[in-house]
């Protein structure tokens, strides 16, 4: 069982910056595939990012590539997801997930119960 808590999340005028971090519970962080997902109000919950286990490969959405920078700290069970030059329609819940698979797409074991990221004009 891996238990995730996101942090970080608040309101930023358009054009700042946040940091959202994920502490993971369990000896079995580093073995694991994380993601970031984000669910706008009315909306569906959509992929953001993923890393892999060893932090070697990192996945974007095209919406945010090149604002948007994934990490994690195995030694900490920390993932964290640096967003730059916010956007009004990042504003959204921002949940960390995670699962024992090495593919990163498809379905995830262990979500967190998510942070609110408001963007303002």
């Amino acid at each position: 069982q891996v238990q995730l808590v996101e942090s970080g999340g608040g309101l930023v005028q358009a054009g700042g910056s946040l940091r959202l971090s994920c502490a993971a519970s369990g000896r079995t962080f580093s073995s694991y595939t994380m993601g970031w997902f984000r669910q706008a109000p009315g909306k569906e919950r959509k992929f953001v990012a993923a890393i892999s286990w060893s932090g070697g490969s990192t996945y974007y959405a095209d919406s945010v590539k090149g604002r948007f920078t994934i990490s994690r700290d195995n030694a900490k069970n920390t993932v964290y997801l640096q967003m730059n030059s916010l956007k009004p329609e990042d504003t959204a819940v921002y949940y960390c997930a995670a699962k024992s698979s090495t593919v990163v797409a498809g379905l995830y074991d262990y979500w967190g119960q998510g942070t609110q990221v408001t963007v303002s004009l």
